[in-house]
């Protein structure tokens, strides 16, 4: 299981929000850059960066930091916030961005996250974020009638890499992982699926863990990491280990 630290940047800051809430920020740093080189230090390969102005105003907005740190780092990067078009994808492709995360348009235009696998193979992520099993859109300010898992149904086939399924109830609570909601998601489909929202401890990648046998390919965490209640090099040692069976009795 890959362990991935999230770079969540606004105003050119690296900050993290309680469930999404723009007025909820804590400053971690006034380098993106910066943070993203200090999880790289410590073992990430690969590092989750979110444009959090972008996701409110529909467009990149925070290019420059995110150009930085791809210049910075040899982990891989993937982008989302704001990602609308395939131009924008192709943007950041350009600049060296691995992976390009998809989210509201996935709902709204799912046609452009097909025609984007098509035309980048294996560099386009769905991202599906929560609440109450219901897909929220536009930042996390709207909740649609459509359930997370007839969405991610929907990219069967199409060549998508990745989805990351965020809980919001639990993005930047540190309360736990929702492992059952995971779960159901994981077991729906064959597409990889990538964890996030309420990592808090050592225990909470373990208890991730247990799902690598329904497709649970990694875990993206932030603010635990931010507040020192996770250590990165420890869980990237953990999720190295085998997952012992669990009893059948």
């Amino acid at each position: 299981m890959i362990i991935i630290p999230a770079v969540d940047i606004k105003n050119g800051r690296c900050v993290r929000l309680l469930q999404g809430r723009m007025d909820e920020e804590t400053v971690f740093s006034d380098s993106p850059a910066a943070m993203a080189k200090k999880w790289e230090s410590e073992g990430a390969e690969i590092i989750h960066v979110i444009d959090l102005d972008g996701a409110f105003k529909k467009s990149p907005q925070n290019f420059d930091s995110i150009k930085k740190i791809v210049e910075s780092v040899d982990a891989h990067i993937q982008v989302g916030g704001g990602i609308r078009d395939k131009e924008t994808i192709t943007m950041f492709l350009d600049i060296g961005v691995k992976r390009v995360i998809i989210g509201t348009e996935a709902i709204k235009n799912s046609s452009l996250v097909k025609d984007a696998c098509r035309a980048f193979p294996g560099q386009i992520v769905v991202g599906i974020d929560a609440r109450n099993g219901f897909v929220a859109i536009e930042g996390w300010t709207e909740t649609t009638q459509v359930k997370a898992v007839d969405l991610a149904k929907q990219f069967e086939d199409c060549g998508v890499a990745a989805i990351n399924f965020t809980d919001i109830h639990r993005d930047g609570m540190q309360t736990g992982p929702n492992i059952e909601e995971t779960r159901r998601l994981a077991e729906a489909v064959s597409i990889p699926v990538v964890a996030s929202g309420g990592v808090s401890t050592i225990e909470d990648i373990k208890n991730l863990m247990l799902l690598r046998e329904v497709g649970v390919v990694g875990v993206i965490t932030g603010r635990a990491l931010y507040s020192g209640t996770l250590n990165l090099k420890e869980a990237i040692e953990v999720s190295k280990l085998q997952v012992p069976k669990k009893d059948s009795a």
